[in-house]
């Protein structure tokens, strides 16, 4: 195998690969080149590291739901689907950031 990056092909064998999920941290095995550095994990490594973020629910499918807007007296209402409020462990009362995010996304996070 060559690595992408440099099209070397001497690697080490290593376990000290530092992957993020939602501002999770995991350490796993795999290979790095000697040329540039770049990480490889193997599917095995990534398969465990995708089960323990979904057994701590960080991981899931990409969620996509089409929604229509309403309208109040003092703007406009989103409504949070039930499931996804039973998800998240939402309760009504909780404040929210509203990013814009490019011409047509809005981005919403709970403050916690």
């Amino acid at each position: 195998m060559k690595c992408p990056s440099c099209e070397d092909d001497k690697f080490v064998e290593v376990d000290d690969i530092v992957s993020e999920i939602e501002g999770h941290f995991f350490v796993v095995k795999g290979r790095r080149c000697l040329s540039c550095g770049e990480e490889f994990i193997s599917e095995k490594e990534g398969q465990k590291m995708i089960q323990i973020a979904r057994n701590l629910g960080i991981w899931g499918e990409p969620l996509k739901l089409h929604r229509k807007l309403s309208q109040s007296a003092r703007g406009t209402i989103i409504r949070v689907p039930t499931d996804i409020e039973k998800n998240m462990k939402l309760k009504g009362d909780e404040e929210i950031l509203i990013s814009k995010i490019g011409k047509n996304k809005l981005l919403v996070e709970i403050v916690t």
